[in-house]
Formats: structure tokens, sequence, C-alpha cells
């Protein structure tokens, strides 16, 4: 049989790692639910690449893959049949036979055929932790647990929605300015190529010493021209080079603390991050799930791998005995209202309230900074876009102007 690598929580939050034999990825995840490890992921080992690696990685590249919509309309329907009594198995088989992604409907096949064999729903997700993380599996685990399902399904259909709408916010308001640099970027690359080499031939004939803006943009576009090859492969070897970094654990976590700290963008990164965090938080802390094991779920699934270490940190400061308000004044992560927040809901036992009032407060920021975002961004594209404007007016038109002037002397 084949082997697969994993990651995962153990039943105190720890995380864990390793190589497991089993005849398929889902084999494996029963394994690991039944020993009481909650699987983040899991994957074929490399040594278990064979020689039909090849066109299994072919069928899962070009084969549709469950969408976030897919899982969002499955809580939302579930939801709803449960609550009208409909019984579990009937509501799978009504979802499969409406479903129009066969990924989907392969999913649903699969929750059927595990639930006949006597699995539990939360072990059948498992199975599958691409379509369904960790936090979506433990909140149904305790939905079983406290005999609420249907309520943590129409929780967990809120939560994504909410998660769909930031980032929906953040990809609209980033739409503008990244096709304002692509275009900036294409039109300096244009005039490098092929408007300043025309020039070029009849500077030559000037006879002239030119002056130093029109050398530098001569020479840089002779450069560009020349080695243009170079430049466009570099590119690409850079840009494989870092795209493999950032997978890795120690580049993820340089490029997430990074991304924290660009201007404008990085609070609004922050802000949405930590208004998911407070609202999944909330969520596992109302359905009953313990802190530690909410803080361990929530961590595994912040879409930062700073914040997550920081969140990880807090669990460990909760594990040892401190109070939550001075685990999350060591992360330097909460502004001092939010701080204020958590320690009047620890103080009054409404921890849950508060941190849904705190996802409230950040989210609120989030789409207030994401309205104004064009605002603050257009007078740096403007500046930036003059700058260029002035270097190519300057290079190209000092001299001509200076040969004019030459001309008009004699």
């Amino acid at each position: 049989m084949p082997n697969f690598s994993y990651r995962g929580r153990n039943g105190s939050g720890e995380a864990v790692q390793g190589i497991m034999e089993g005849a398929t990825a889902g084999a494996v995840a029963d394994l690991l639910v039944g020993s009481g490890t909650t699987p983040i992921e899991i994957k074929p080992a490399a040594a278990s690449a064979g020689a039909g690696g090849s066109s299994k990685l072919n069928i899962e590249i070009f084969r549709k893959k469950v969408q976030h919509v897919d899982i969002l309309l499955f809580s939302k329907q579930i939801y709803t049949l449960l609550k009208a009594g409909v019984p579990i198995m009937r509501a799978l088989a009504g979802l499969q036979e409406s479903s129009t992604n066969p990924a989907m409907r392969d999913v649903l096949q699969d929750l059927r055929d595990s639930l006949d064999s006597g699995r539990e729903l939360s072990a059948a997700l498992a199975r599958h932790p691409r379509a369904f993380d960790a936090f979506y599996v433990a909140m149904v685990r305790v939905g079983e647990m406290t005999g609420r399902l249907e309520e943590v399904f129409i929780r967990m259909f809120d939560h994504m929605e909410f998660e769909r709408f930031m980032k929906e916010q953040v990809k609209s308001a980033l739409r503008y300015p990244s096709f304002v640099v692509a275009a900036m970027v294409f039109a300096m690359a244009v005039v490098n190529v092929f408007v300043i080499p025309t020039f070029a031939k009849v500077f030559k004939g000037f006879g002239a010493e030119l002056p130093l803006m029109t050398r530098i943009l001569l020479n840089t576009s002779e450069f560009t021209v020349t080695w243009w090859p170079a430049i466009f492969g570099g590119g690409i070897v850079f840009g494989i080079m870092f795209t493999r970094y950032i997978r890795t654990r120690l580049g993820r976590l340089w490029w997430d603390r990074f991304k924290l700290k660009i201007p404008i963008a990085g609070s609004i990164i922050l802000k949405a991050t930590l208004a998911r965090f407070a609202r999944s938080f909330a969520l596992a802390s109302r359905s009953g799930v313990p802190i530690i094991q909410a803080l361990s779920n929530v961590a595994a699934t912040v879409d930062n791998a700073h914040l997550a270490l920081k969140l990880e940190e807090m669990r460990d400061g909760v594990e040892r005995g401190d109070s939550i308000l001075r685990t999350a004044m060591r992360t330097k992560i909460f502004t001092p209202v939010v701080i204020q927040m958590i320690a009047v809901g620890e103080e009054s036992g409404a921890l849950d309230d508060m941190m849904q009032e705190v996802a409230d407060m950040y989210q609120n920021e989030v789409e207030y900074q994401l309205k104004s975002l064009g605002q603050k961004i257009e007078p740096i594209l403007i500046v930036v876009l003059g700058v260029m404007v002035l270097i190519l007016a300057l290079g190209i038109f000092l001299p001509m102007w200076d040969l004019g002037r030459v001309a008009s002397k004699r």
C-alpha cells in the first residue's frame, strides 16, 4: 500500500505530522480520527510516487475540484433538510442528485458510503481534508456530541459567507490598482523595446554629448533589448523559486509576516484575518468547544502563518494556566480596545459575545478601509505615473531642445 504524509492536531491541540501507510487518503484520515488526531493535510508521500504517478497527476490537475461555494451551499442545504426532519442519508442523497459539480457529487457519495459503514459524520468529513478543513470537522463533531448538528451547519454557513464576503471585498478593492500597475509595466516595456531605440538612432547623428537622463534611458533600453531573453528567463526562474520558497514553513512564515508590513494593505490584511479569527473563536466557544481546542482549530485554519503562530502561543499560554487576556496582550497583535473587550468578556463569562463584537468591529473597519482604498492608492499611482512620464519626456526631448537651441544661434 502507498504511504501518505499527514499533518494534524492531537487531542491536546498539539501539531503532529508523520507518514502512514493506507490504501487511500480517506483510509488514512479514518485511522487518524480513530486515534484522536484531527487531520489538516494528507497527501501522497514523495517515496510513494511510482510509474503511474504522472497519469494520476494529470487526472488531479484536470479534474474539477470542490469549490468554496460548494461547501457553502452544502452547509445551508443540509441545515434546511435536517431542520425539516429529513433523515441525513436521504438528505445527502438529495444533495448528491442536485449537485452540479462532479467532484462534490463524489464527496457526497463517499459521505453516504462512510455513514453506511457505521462512521460518524465528522469522521466521514475528515476523509476529505481539502473540502472540509479541521475547523469544519471539529465543529461538526461538537454538533454530534451536543445534538445540535443543524445549528452547527447554519453557523458554519454564516461563517463561510463572512469569509467569502471579506475575500471578495479585498479582490474588488485591489482590482483597479492591479490593472493600473500592470498597464504601467507593459507601457514601460513597450517604450524600452520599441520607442527609445528609434530615438537612439536619431540622437547618434547629433554629434554632441547627450544629457545624463537621455544616456540613462538609452543604456537602459539597450540593455533591455540585448538581454531581454535573460531578463524574461530570470523572471520566470525567480517566480518559480519564490513560489517554492513561500510554500515552505519558513518561507510562508516570512511572507505572511511581510504582507502585514505592506503600507495601507498590511493593515487591512491584519484586521481581516483577526476578524475571521474572532468570529471563528466565538462560533467555537458558543458551540461548546473547549478554549484550548478552539484556539488550536482556529490557529490551524487562519490564512496567515505568522498570526497562526501567535494564536498557538496564546493556546500554549492558556494551557499553562494563564488567562486569555494576558496571552492576548503578549502577542501584541490586538489593539487596546480589543484587549479591553477580551478582559470584559473573560471577567463576565461572556467571552464568545465579546469576540463576536470584536469580529464585527474589525469587519466594519475593514469595509471602511476597503471603500477608501482606491482613494488612498490613486494619488500614489498618479505620482508614480507622473514621474515616469517626466523621466521619459526629459530624456527624449532635452536633446531635441538643445539641438533646436544650437540651431537657432547659428
